[in-house]
C-alpha cells in the first residue's frame, strides 16, 4: 500500500525521529510548500496560501525551494511528500483536513508515520464551544472525527476552526500539515508554526529592499544598470520583476558568514548601500520603494502639496479615478472625476469646443488640453488629468492606430500633454494608460516642487 511504501521510503532516509526540545541547529532553513485537493488542479480555486505563506517565510529567513500541488488521492500525496523532502527541510502541506470522505490527509500521514488516531478531548471541546459561539448546529460524529488526531504529531490548536494543525518530526526534517481554509492557516502559521520553526531553527538572515519603476521595460532597465549588476557580490542578487508598464527591482540578500548577532543589521545596511547605489542609476525611473503603487505616491504628493485633483476620462472610462480611490484617505486631495465618452458629453461637461472636435477629432492634443482644462475649472480642483483615445480593438485609422492614447495634466498655469500608442489589447491599452497618467501626474507634482 502506498501509506506503507512512504514510512520505509522515509525511515531509510532520514533515520530516527529528532525531538522539538533538541537544541536549535544553525542552519539556512529551506522549505517545501505543497497544496492538497482536486479543487486547485483543476482551477475552481487560486491557490493564494502558498503565496503568503511564502512571504511569511521569506521575512522569518526561511527559503522556499519549491512548490507543488497533488489531488486528493492517497498515493499523490505520499508521493507528493516523498519528493518534497528530498528538496527542503521543512514541508508545508495545506489541505485535506475536513470532516468529509474526500478529505484523507490526515488518515494518509497516520500511516506514513506509523502512528494511530488518537481522540483529544481538549481538541473536541475546543471545536464543540467553537460551534457554540457561533449558534451553529453541529453532529457529535464530525465532533469526533476532528477531535481524532495522529499520536506521532504535535498538535496545533486552531482557535479559528475546527481543523487542528499538526507537526511531525523525523531526524532534523519537519512535516507540517495545515487547513486549506486561508484565515485558518493563517492564524495556525503566525501563532504557532513560525514561533516554533523560529526555535527550532537558527536561520541565516534575508533581507530585501524594492525599488519601483514606471514606464520603462526591463531590457533598457537591464542595460542601464549593467555594470551595477555585474559587480554585485555573490550573496546580493537582483531581480526584475515585470507587469505591465511596471518592473520591480528587487535586491536579496544572504548572510553569507557566521550567524553573529549583528547580521541582520550589517546586512540590512549594505542592502540599503546597494540600493542607493542602483537608485542613482535610473532615478527619473524610479518612483518608490517596497510594495507602494504609482496612486499612493501620487496621493502622497497631492496631500504633502496641499492640492486638489481631478480627472476626465475619455478611453479609461474612470479606470484611473478607479486607481486613485483603491487608495484609503484619498478623499483627502479627490473630489471626483469625469467620464466623458461621446462628443457630446465633452463639450456639455468640459467645455470642449465642438470646433476642436471637428476639426482635430477627440483623440488629439487639442481636444485634451480642453479637456484637462475644462475638469479643472468644473472639479474645482488645482491639478487635473485628462485622457482621450482609441482604446481597440476596432476605431483606428493611419494617422490615429489602435492604441494612440492623448493625456494632458493642467494647473492653470501650465499643461503637459504627452502622446502614447499602445497595442491592439482594449484591456492593456487601458492598464498602461493608467500607469503612464498617474506617472505624468508624480512627475508633474514633483516640477512644482
Amino acid at each position: 500500500m502506498a501509506g506503507g511504501k512512504a514510512t520505509v521510503h522515509l525511515r531509510q532516509a532520514y533515520g530516527d525521529r529528532r525531538r522539538v526540545n533538541d537544541p536549535p541547529t544553525t542552519t539556512r532553513m529551506t522549505a517545501h510548500l505543497m497544496t492538497i485537493g482536486d479543487e486547485i488542479l483543476i482551477g475552481q480555486i487560486v491557490d493564494t496560501n502558498s503565496a503568503w505563506m511564502s512571504r511569511q517565510l521569506n521575512l522569518s529567513g526561511i527559503a522556499v525551494m519549491g512548490k507543488s500541488s497533488v489531488g486528493d488521492l492517497r498515493q499523490a500525496i505520499v508521493a507528493g511528500i516523498e519528493h518534497a523532502a528530498t528538496t527542503a527541510q521543512i514541508v508545508i502541506m495545506t489541505g485535506g483536513l475536513g470532516p468529509t470522505k474526500d478529505d484523507i490527509t490526515k488518515s494518509t500521514l497516520v500511516e506514513m508515520f506509523e502512528g494511530k488516531l488518537v481522540f483529544h478531548q481538549e481538541v473536541y471541546d475546543r471545536i464543540a464551544a467553537y460551534f457554540q459561539k457561533i449558534n451553529r448546529p453541529v453532529s457529535t460524529e464530525m465532533l469526533r472525527s476532528q477531535a481524532m488526531l495522529p499520536d506521532k504529531a504535535i498538535v496545533l490548536p486552531n482557535k479559528v476552526g475546527t481543523a487542528s494543525g499538526m507537526w511531525f518530526e523525523r531526524d532534523g526534517q519537519v512535516f507540517i500539515s495545515l487547513p486549506g481554509v486561508p484565515f485558518e492557516m493563517e492564524y495556525l502559521m503566525t501563532h504557532e508554526v513560525l514561533p516554533r520553526l523560529k526555535a527550532r531553527f537558527v536561520s541565516r538572515p534575508i533581507a530585501h529592499r524594492t525599488l519601483q519603476t514606471a514606464c520603462e521595460g526591463e531590457t533598457v532597465i537591464a542595460k542601464r544598470i549593467e555594470a551595477f549588476e555585474d559587480h554585485l557580490p555573490d550573496h546580493i542578487k537582483l531581480a526584475y520583476l515585470p507587469s505591465l508598464g511596471l518592473v520591480r527591482l528587487r535586491l536579496s540578500g544572504n548572510w553569507p558568514g557566521e550567524v553573529t548577532p549583528d547580521a541582520e543589521s550589517r546586512l540590512a545596511a549594505e542592502l540599503e548601500t546597494k540600493k542607493a547605489e542602483l537608485y542613482a542609476l535610473i532615478p527619473d525611473l524610479v518612483f518608490g520603494e517596497a510594495e507602494q503603487s504609482l496612486q499612493e505616491v501620487v496621493g502622497n504628493l497631492l496631500r504633502q502639496q496641499g492640492k486638489q485633483f481631478g480627472t476626465a476620462e475619455s478611453c479609461t472610462g474612470g479606470y484611473v479615478a478607479h486607481l486613485i480611490t483603491l487608495v484609503p484617505g484619498s478623499s483627502d486631495y479627490f473630489p471626483g472625476s469625469i467620464v466623458s465618452y461621446s462628443y457630446e458629453m465633452k463639450s456639455k461637461l468640459l467645455g470642449v469646443k465642438p470646433s476642436t472636435l471637428e476639426t482635430f477629432g477627440a483623440v488629439s492634443e487639442e481636444a485634451v488640453c480642453e479637456m484637462a482644462e475644462g475638469a479643472r475649472v468644473t472639479l474645482g480642483v488645482d491639478v487635473s488629468l485628462a485622457i482621450s483615445g482609441i482604446a481597440g480593438p476596432g476605431g483606428g485609422t493611419p494617422e490615429k492606430p489602435v492604441g494612440t492614447v492623448w493625456m494632458a495634466v493642467s494647473d492653470g498655469q501650465r499643461t503637459q500633454v504627452a502622446r502614447h500608442i499602445f497595442g491592439r489589447d482594449r484591456a492593456k491599452n487601458i492598464q498602461l494608460t493608467g500607469v503612464y497618467a498617474l506617472n505624468m501626474v508624480r512627475k508633474f507634482l514633483l516640477d512644482q516642487k
